[in-house]
């Protein structure tokens, strides 16, 4: 699975994931993103599934600041729109907030959930915080990664006590 980002450069270039998986060769920065390939739109309606990985080459991330995300959606982005299913960040500065992901946890996320799962600890390797996101939601991305529909999403997150927070 090939991974891509579009960055619209809002964040400190310091704390960027985005920039930093560029940097170390594990995605590719584009200016356009494709028609085969999932991108990652927290108001997709559809939530990403394991059989999305037979329908997609690539996953893209939209780097943007959270403080303008809605703004950034409103615009169409050529590809396969797929949102995540709630977890919880990893990050030190949206630590265990739901769904306050950066681009990396996201992508990563994805690729987890797609069935790349060495994909996603590679990814999450290039930071320290990186093992917290894979640790808070370990166990709840295993049970994603086995889904096959939408539905099944509400009885896990009853089973995993997040139901009140999504």
């Amino acid at each position: 699975m090939n991974i891509q980002v579009f960055m619209l450069k809002q964040d400190d270039p310091k704390k960027c994931t985005a920039a930093k998986l560029v940097k170390f060769g594990l995605a590719r920065g584009v200016s356009k993103t494709q028609s085969n390939t999932i991108i990652l739109d927290p108001f997709a309606p559809k939530t990403i599934l394991r059989q999305d990985a037979t329908i997609a080459k690539s996953i893209t991330g939209i780097d943007c600041s959270w403080n303008l995300v809605e703004n950034v959606f409103t615009r169409k982005f050529h590809g396969i729109p797929r949102k995540l299913p709630p977890l919880l960040a990893g990050n030190p500065v949206n630590y265990s907030k739901l769904n306050k992901l950066t681009t990396v946890e996201a992508i990563a996320g994805a690729s987890f959930i797609l069935g790349y799962e060495q994909l996603a600890i590679e990814l999450l390797d290039k930071f320290t915080w990186g093992h917290t996101f894979y640790e808070l939601n370990k166990d709840l991305l295993k049970d994603y990664s086995k889904i096959k529909s939408e539905r099944e999403i509400e009885s896990l997150l009853v089973e995993y006590g997040l139901d009140k927070k999504y």
